[in-house]
């Protein structure tokens, strides 16, 4: 899941992309209004958790830009203005959902991951593919029953396996798609998360790779020309 949080005041910007981050997200921060509808314009966001005062361009333009796209991410309006009016007008806007700061941290995760399951292009909850179960709510893993010990990286890996199935996902997609935009182009980490991920599952191996195209969730590994072992 990747998010989008739009939030001038820095320290709280950190702080909230941290905590989204330590829960298995993809997240990417902007400042201003004019910052946030550039990243937009080049990135694919699940939801978007939006300041409404904004300098640029105000989180209320913002929020009606986003709402007329196509395909568009979910907007969780997150402003101190938290008056039955202002929650009104914002969900007038456009806006899928409102919090009023201070706010609870374990809520606010809660909220999006509600709205990720409400887009028109969610998938059903429970992900299954190849013997492989996953609650991304519940954040429980299982294989043929078992339950796997994953880290948050390991569990954000299979699942965005699992929602591509039977499809293929590269190492860039996988950056793009769990680390967030400051992520290394260069750097092993998915390979290296894959391997981990690959152990935990035990076998027979259900993550293949082939050469030039990425990973997948298959039954088994296809003996295919291109199709490499294991690693």
């Amino acid at each position: 899941m990747r998010i989008l949080v739009v939030e001038d005041a820095r320290s709280l910007a950190e702080v909230v992309a941290e905590g989204l981050r330590d829960q298995g997200m993809a997240v990417d921060l902007a400042h201003d209004g004019l910052e946030a509808a550039a990243k937009l314009d080049v990135n694919a966001y699940d939801v978007v958790v939006l300041d409404r005062d904004l300098p640029g361009v105000h989180g209320d333009v913002l929020c009606q830009m986003i709402t007329g796209r196509d395909d568009r991410p979910m907007v969780l309006m997150l402003t101190a203005a938290g008056a039955p009016g202002d929650r009104v007008s914002g969900l007038t806007l456009g806006a899928d959902d409102y919090l009023a700061k201070p706010f609870h941290f374990p809520e606010l995760v809660l909220r999006i991951r509600g709205l990720a399951r409400r887009r028109p292009s969610a998938r059903a909850r429970t992900l299954r593919s190849a013997g492989l179960e996953l609650d991304p709510v519940r954040r429980t893993a299982l294989r043929d029953g078992r339950p796997l010990s994953l880290s948050v990286k390991e569990f954000a890996v299979l699942e965005a396996l699992l929602r591509a199935s039977p499809g293929f996902l590269s190492a860039e997609d996988l950056l793009e798609q769990v680390w967030d935009e400051n992520a290394d182009p260069f750097t092993n980490t998915v390979t290296v998360t894959i391997g981990r991920l690959r152990r935990k599952l035990g076998g027979p191996p259900v993550i293949t790779t082939t050469t030039g195209v990425g990973y997948r969730i298959a039954d088994a590994p296809t003996g295919r020309r291109g199709a490499a072992p294991a690693r």
